[in-house]
């Protein structure tokens, strides 16, 4: 028995040897992971607290929250079955949100917008979502985008063309996509060819969001595609620049209401001036953009899955089966409890990610990880929406299944979900 312990302990290093570092002995303190590191509280302003839970929000924040709700219910609710219907916005909701000044959220006071958060952003296109994602993600490109991008990035006197415009009444489209670029977008093959003081763009674009309705287009296009990606560069162009060609708009699933067409470029002509920050820093700009724009998907699924059972909850409160409330039965009730959960794990990802986009800090594992969550959810609420109110909920008479088919875009537009989850997993892998 001896002889075998001594053998036993003689092994012990070459099993030693044999195993990750990592598990080597507990006594061994753990890699610190920059995720866990401990940070000074930043001094809060406008009337946030210390330690304030994530849905503690500002005067300001809780004013505009309360108007867009008003706003949607008032304005956009009795025109969404009629919009879903016909694949079109009203143009009464396009102005309505110009002139509740929605479009500009995050835009400097000096060139016409608010001039609040980007918190305050999510918060907008989280209640709009509710009662219609179409009109949600028409105020989340426009904020969380397009202002973003040209703010960021663009001269003075982009900013002083642009930004009062794009907030008071012209829309922009954002446009990257391409047949053979999808999730790998930056093996893109529009091209923009250099003559004198202009270049001459030629190429198509796929799956493009608001171009039926946008008055400028953010279009990515290759100067030097022996630089691969590197050559990607951002252009300016205006919806009546020669050459620019808005196709039919796609015969959708969900969201309807937003149109999304490809368009074609043949020989359109753009100044330079018209290049948006640095010639070949296209890839960067649409980089740092989605990273954004994850967050505003992130609230429009989470408000849509909010919106849809909200509806649904009072409906099953109501209707009676076997002589009692569809809610009163353990089961159903479990899974109410299940999926108010899941809403709120959606909710403190979604704010979580835009605070720290606030306090400029680092945020992209986050934003992958609350706009993969976010869009689950979503498709998982409003299923169990439609099932629990049975046949109404399967009709197009009430809205639940429109909130189905809206849902679904969540896990496919602005990076898919396979796309977060190797996100996530990549900065996972550099944190260990």
């Amino acid at each position: 028995m001896q002889g075998l312990a001594v053998r036993l302990l003689r092994c012990s290093g070459l099993l030693r040897r044999n195993f990750p570092t990592c598990l080597s002995s507990w006594k061994i303190p753990p890699h610190v992971l920059k995720s866990s590191q401990s940070e000074a509280l930043v001094d809060m302003t406008n009337n946030e607290l210390p330690f304030a839970p994530l849905q503690t929000f500002t005067d300001e924040q809780i004013t505009i929250k309360n108007s867009v709700k008003k706003f949607a219910q008032e304005q956009i609710a009795p025109l969404v079955s009629t919009m879903d219907e016909n694949s079109k916005m009203e143009k009464s909701i396009i102005q309505g949100l110009f002139q509740q000044g929605l479009m500009g959220i995050e835009i400097d006071p000096k060139y016409g917008g608010t001039g609040a958060s980007f918190f305050s952003s999510i918060l907008v296109i989280e209640e709009l979502a509710k009662v219609d994602a179409s009109v949600a993600l028409l105020c989340d490109l426009q904020n969380t985008v397009i202002n973003k991008m040209i703010a960021k990035h663009g001269t003075e006197e982009q900013k002083a063309t642009y930004l009062p415009i794009l907030a008071s009444e012209k829309i922009g489209s954002f446009c990257l996509s391409e047949a053979g670029a999808g999730s790998d977008s930056f093996s893109l093959k529009t091209r923009a060819d250099k003559k004198g003081n202009y270049y001459v763009i030629n190429g198509s674009k796929m799956w493009i969001s608001s171009a039926t309705y946008a008055g400028l287009f953010l279009v990515m296009a290759n100067v030097d595609p022996s630089a691969g990606y590197k050559g990607i560069t951002c252009f300016l162009v205006d919806r009546d620049t020669e050459g620019l060609h808005v196709g039919k708009t796609e015969n959708k699933l969900g969201i309807r209401a937003s149109s999304t067409c490809p368009l074609t470029f043949e020989d359109v002509k753009v100044p330079e001036t018209n290049i948006l920050g640095q010639i070949g820093h296209g890839y960067k700009y649409a980089i740092g953009a989605l990273n954004n724009g994850r967050i505003g998907i992130a609230a429009q699924m989470l408000g849509l899955a909010q919106g849809c059972f909200d509806y649904t909850i009072p409906y099953i409160k109501e209707r009676a089966q076997f002589g009692k409330r569809v809610f009163d039965f353990q089961g159903l009730q479990h899974q109410v409890a299940l999926v108010a959960t899941q809403l709120e794990a959606a909710r403190l990802l979604t704010y979580n990610a835009a605070r720290l986009v606030e306090a400029g800090r680092p945020f992209i594992k986050e934003a992958s990880m609350a706009k993969y969550y976010a869009s689950e959810i979503a498709g998982l609420t409003t299923s169990k929406c439609i099932e629990w109110m049975g046949g109404v909920g399967f009709i197009k008479d009430y809205p639940v299944e429109k909130y189905f088919r809206d849902a679904k875009i969540g896990a496919i537009y602005e990076g898919t979900s396979n796309i977060q989850l190797n996100t996530i997993a990549k900065l996972i892998d550099m944190e260990y």
